[in-house]
C-alpha cells in the first residue's frame, strides 16, 4: 500500500529523455518506503497464501510449502504513482502463472478479475490479464536478500507494468472473481487500471 508522501531521506533525479521512464516520472536510486498504516509483522510459522476461486474453492500453501515452489528472479523497472521510478530492481518469488496453474489443478476456477488480499486489511484489484503471461509474481526476496517488512515482506505482489500500489505489500492471497471489485486506493479515487505509460493515476484519467 502507498501514501502520497515519500519517506524521509528520499533523493531523486530527473534524467533527460530516458525511454524507460514513463511520462511524468523521475528516476531514483533510493527505494522510498510508502505505507498508509503500520507495518504488519506476521511470523513465518503463521503465514500462508491462498488462491480462492469465485465459487469458494481454494488452494493454500504454508510458508514452507510456498518456499518449495518453483522460483523466478525477475529484474524489472518499477514506477510509483508518487512519480518516482526505479530501474533494474531484482526480485525472487513465485510466478502468479505457477500459482494459478497449481490452484486450477486443485479445482480452483479461474475468473476475469483478481483481488489481492493483504495483512493490514489492504486490497487492490487487477484483471486476470494483468497478472498472467509472465507479468506478475508473489515476491519474497529483493536484491538477493529476504524482502524486508517495510517493503512488503515476507511477501508482496509484484506487478511492475502497473503503478506500484498494485504491487500490494504483505500479500496473503488472491481472490478470483467474475466481477471487478475496487480495492483500498481504488475506492478512494485512484485509477482502476493504473498504467504508468498513459498516466492512469486517478479515476477519470483516460
Amino acid at each position: 500500500m502507498t501514501d502520497p508522501v515519500p519517506s524521509r531521506g528520499f533523493r531523486g533525479r530527473r534524467p533527460a529523455g530516458d525511454r524507460r521512464l514513463p511520462p511524468g516520472q523521475y528516476e531514483t536510486h533510493d527505494f522510498p518506503v510508502l505505507s498508509a498504516g503500520p507495518t504488519p509483522r506476521t511470523p513465518l510459522d503463521a503465514w500462508d497464501f491462498t488462491v480462492r476461486g469465485p465459487d469458494g474453492a481454494a488452494a493454500r500453501w504454508s510458508w514452507a510449502e510456498f518456499q518449495a515452489l518453483p522460483r523466478e528472479t525477475p529484474t524489472v523497472d518499477i514506477h510509483c504513482v508518487t512519480k518516482w521510478s526505479k530501474f533494474g530492481t531484482t526480485w525472487e518469488g513465485v510466478s502468479v502463472d505457477t500459482l494459478l496453474a497449481l490452484a486450477e489443478a486443485r479445482g480452483v476456477r479461474r475468473a476475469d478479475y483478481v483481488l489481492a488480499v493483504c495483512d493490514g486489511d489492504y486490497t487492490t484489484n487487477l484483471t486476470l490479464a494483468d497478472v498472467t503471461g509472465g507479468k506478475a509474481w508473489v515476491a519474497f526476496g529483493y536484491g538477493g536478500a529476504p524482502l524486508e517488512a517495510a517493503h512488503g515482506g515476507p511477501a508482496r505482489l509484484l506487478v511492475p507494468h502497473r503503478y506500484f500500489w498494485k504491487s500490494a505489500k504483505w500479500v496473503r492471497g488472491l481472490q478470483l472473481g467474475d466481477d471487478d471489485r475496487p480495492g483500498f486506493w481504488e475506492q478512494l479515487g485512484y485509477h482502476d487500471r493504473a498504467d504508468p505509460w498513459t498516466e492512469q493515476r486517478y479515476a477519470g484519467d483516460p
